[in-house]
Order: C-alpha cells, then sequence, then structure tokens
C-alpha cells in the first residue's frame, strides 16, 4: 500500500488537507502554529486505490520541540512513496520553502507543490508567483472551501495502485468466508445470543496527566522514536496511532494528549480532551501511567476515573521507577489506597526511558485482554452465584424475600452478566459487589472490570445494560 506525506511549513493547511482526504475530522486543525507536532496517520480511499495518508508537524527550526518535530517530518517523507509540499499562497514564496521544497525533490520521488488558501482566481493570480519553484507538479487550491482540491486528488490516485478486483475475489472462494463473519452464533447453554466478535486486535490507550512519561513509554513499546517526546508539557494533542504483533495480537496503541486540571485547559487542548474521550470509546484497556517520582494527585485519580466511566481493562503503569519517591510497598500501597475502584487493575512498575521491563508490559496487555474478553460458562457461573448467596443472604426489599433465580453472561468487553431475580430492585450496589468479589475469588479476572446487571425474567439484557 502506498503511503502519501502531507510536509510544510507549520500553519499551512496540512491537517485540514489531512482531514479532506479521510473526509472527516480525525487531526485537530488551529491557527496556533504547531498544532499538529506527531505525526498522524490514516488509511484513505481513493475510488477503491487505498492508500495510507502521513499528516506530518509544521518544519519549523525556532525551538528545539519543534525542531525534534521537523525531523520526525522529514522521517516521514523518506518513507512515503508520494510526497505533498504545502505553502501558504496567502503569503509570498520565501527561502525556506524552496530549500525544503527541492530537499524533499531531491528523494525522487513523486512529488507536488500545493498553493493552498487560494480562494479565488483573484488571489490565483497573485500566488503564480509560486511558479518560481519549477515544480513539475504545481495545484492551486482552497482547502477550507474545497476548490480544485479534485485535481490534487486525481494526480494522487495516478500514482497509486488499480483497485482490487474484489468480486473476483470472492467468486474464488472468499465469499464463504466472508457470509460466515456475518453469522450470529447462539450459546445453548445459557440461551443468549452473542455476535462474533473479531478478537485479533487490541486497542491500547495510554492515559496520565501531563509529563508522565506517555510518549516515551510508546516508542519504548515500539522500539523507536514514534512520539514527539519533550520537556515541554503537553506536546502531544493529537493521540498518535502505532500496531506491533504481540504473539497472535495486532495491539493498537493510542498514545493520548495528556490531561489538566479543568482550569488550565485552553483552547485547542479543550478539543484535545475531547478528542481522548473519542479514543477512550474505542479502547479496550487503558494503561495508566503515574509518575513515580512525583506525589499521587487528585487529577491522577480524576484520570483513573475515565477508566472506571469507560469500563475498560486496566494496566497501572509506575513509570521514572528508577527516581521513585519510596519503597514498593510504600508506593503501591498509597496507589491502592487512592484508587480502591481500581483494586482489580495490576501494577507494573518500570522506566520508560531506560526500557527496563517494558517487556513485561506485552505479556500482561494479552493477559489483561484475555480477562477482559472472558466467557464464564454458564454452569459455573451460576454454582458460584449460588454459593454466595448460601454463604451471605440477600437482604430482603421492604420485608419480601429477593432471589436470583439465573445467572447469564450476555457480552464480553468487559464481561456483563444478568442476574434474573424476583425483584431486581432489591440487589443492593453492596451486594453485587460482593458477588463481584466473589467471582474473581473463582475466575481469573485480573485486569478487567465485572458488570452485573439485575433484572427481572424475560427482560431484554441490552435494556439494563
Amino acid at each position: 500500500m502506498k503511503k502519501i506525506a502531507i510536509l510544510g511549513q507549520p500553519n499551512v493547511g496540512k491537517s485540514s488537507l489531512f482531514n479532506r482526504f479521510a473526509k472527516k475530522r480525525i487531526a485537530i486543525t488551529s491557527d496556533l502554529a504547531g498544532t499538529t507536532r506527531d505525526v498522524k496517520k490514516e488509511f484513505v480511499d481513493f475510488d477503491g486505490r487505498e492508500a495510507q495518508i502521513l499528516d506530518t508537524g509544521g518544519i519549523d527550526d525556532s525551538s528545539e520541540l519543534f525542531r525534534r518535530v521537523g525531523n520526525k517530518a522529514i522521517e516521514a517523507a523518506e518513507q512515503a512513496d508520494v510526497i505533498l509540499y504545502l505553502v501558504d499562497g496567502k503569503a509570498l514564496p520565501d527561502e525556506r520553502d524552496k530549500k525544503l521544497f527541492y530537499r524533499l525533490q531531491s528523494l525522487g520521488k513523486p512529488i507536488a507543490l500545493v498553493v493552498n488558501k487560494v480562494d479565488n482566481d483573484k488571489e490565483e493570480e497573485r500566488a503564480w508567483e509560486f511558479t518560481e519553484f519549477g515544480a513539475e507538479n504545481l495545484f492551486f487550491v482552497s482547502v477550507s472551501h474545497n476548490r480544485r482540491v479534485g485535481q490534487l486528488v486525481e494526480w494522487v490516485k495516478s500514482h497509486l495502485e488499480e483497485p482490487e478486483e474484489t468480486m473476483a475475489l470472492l467468486m474464488e472462494g472468499g465469499e464463504e468466508d466472508a457470509l460466515e463473519n456475518l453469522i450470529e452464533s447462539f450459546d445453548e447453554e445459557s440461551g443468549t445470543l452473542v455476535e462474533e466478535e473479531d478478537l485479533s486486535e487490541i486497542h491500547v490507550a495510554i492515559i496520565g496527566r501531563t509529563n508522565v512519561g506517555k510518549s516515551s513509554l510508546l516508542n519504548a513499546l515500539l522500539g523507536e522514536e514514534r512520539a514527539v517526546v519533550s520537556e515541554v508539557a503537553g506536546t502531544t494533542i493529537d493521540p498518535v496511532d502505532e500496531k506491533i504483533v504481540v504473539g497472535d495480537k495486532t495491539v493498537t496503541f493510542v498514545d493520548t494528549a495528556g490531561l489538566r486540571r479543568r482550569g488550565k485547559i485552553q483552547g485547542i487542548e479543550r478539543y484535545a480532551l475531547g478528542r481522548t474521550r473519542q479514543m477512550l470509546e474505542r479502547a479496550d484497556i487503558a494503561l495508566l501511567v503515574l509518575d513515580a517520582s512525583q506525589p499521587l494527585s487528585e487529577l491522577d485519580e480524576k484520570i483513573a476515573g475515565l477508566v472506571d466511566e469507560y469500563k475498560l481493562g486496566c494496566i497501572i503503569v509506575l513509570n521514572k521507577w528508577d527516581e521513585a519517591l519510596g519503597s514498593y510497598e510504600e508506593v503501591v500501597d498509597e496507589v491502592r489506597y487512592r484508587f480502591k475502584f481500581l483494586s482489580w487493575a495490576p501494577i507494573l512498575t518500570l522506566s520508560a526511558k531506560t526500557k527496563k521491563r517494558v517487556h513485561k508490559l506485552e505479556e500482561m496487555i494479552l493477559k489483561v485482554f484475555e480477562n477482559y474478553t472472558r466467557h464464564i460458562p454458564t454452569r459455573e457461573l451460576n454454582e458460584v452465584i449460588k454459593n454466595a448467596t448460601i454463604r451471605h443472604h440477600i437482604p430482603s426489599l421492604k420485608g419480601k424475600p429477593v432471589n436470583i433465580l439465573f445467572a447469564s453472561q450476555y457480552a464480553i468487553k468487559p464481561p456483563k452478566i444478568a442476574l434474573v431475580s424476583n425483584r431486581p430492585k432489591g440487589l443492593h450496589f453492596s451486594y453485587l459487589r460482593y458477588l463481584t468479589n466473589q467471582l474473581r475469588e473463582h475466575f481469573d479476572l485480573e485486569g478487567t472490570p465485572v458488570v452485573l446487571v439485575p433484572k427481572k425474567r424475560g427482560e431484554r439484557e441490552e435494556e439494563n445494560a
């Protein structure tokens, strides 16, 4: 599959073009220079011809942070098959743009000079000064107004592979496999309809407050400098996706924007917070990264609350362990005290900077995902529930007895279990917590929440989920 890199100086419209190609708002756009800092990737279908679009940070050497961002952009160009270099059509051509364009041109790849922000014919006349670049492929466009972007798309398509003959592949035997994936299986033991889920990919969100080492951890996991790392708090704004293969699973890591106290969230960071929530909606596991060299804060607790809110599997990562404030027992006791609602989450100490014990995280992710997608056999489930109610009777509801007639798991990610009762409202949350602890004692459910849903006989699980 071909890769297309979008490059240029800050604030020329690279992320807007990226979003235009993707036909949805993926990259954050802003008038603030330097909004994009990591390389954002997205697969785009150009009328059956697929490509991966790379949205790079603005190339600028005004600070150490921006120099690193620019280096990432150049690396993306070197890996790409097609290069789009954007300039601001409302400004005059400058020598820095020329040098960058010629440097990219020397890579010997198809390259187009895209003069953006040309909103009308009059502005296009002024923008003809960019012909002095000597670019063989020159396009005058307005991404925000979708003016002449179609011509650019056609040029891009001319450098992509022809679309595959999908129907021909189906006729060769792929049709049966495709149909099999659409068939729902029926769990005869529990009488529950279960949709087949693709469990080959694990989505892992890396969350934490600013400057705890999330991007360093992502780089350590990938074994390369994928995300920009800086002492400047808030370096990561756009969530960054990267995939690795662990065992028989594809693990997609999302390095999310560092979160701050509400009063300190301004401008594009507020939008970044919303984007982080979008990432959590499709995540399976959260790596809650804490800075072992700093005292835990109220903000750490609030961020940890997102794990509970989105019902994610979780691993608590104590980063910067080589600079820890106390002994293992002292620090872990403090974490367990502050995060009682994550008592089921395993804790791993490591140093992303030195990569010490980072490899342990891969093994733990696979284990947590196995528990997060676990289906407990109905017979065993009901046996544990029955014994639990015998040991500790269910309190009555207004003097009337409350019984659990039957238990059935109806979903995974995380395990969700319906408790069929004669009086569902009589199952108090404290008793449900007791039952959850009983299930954890009998089944390996480390790293995953467990959701118990009281319901009446004949009531659909979805009505209570």
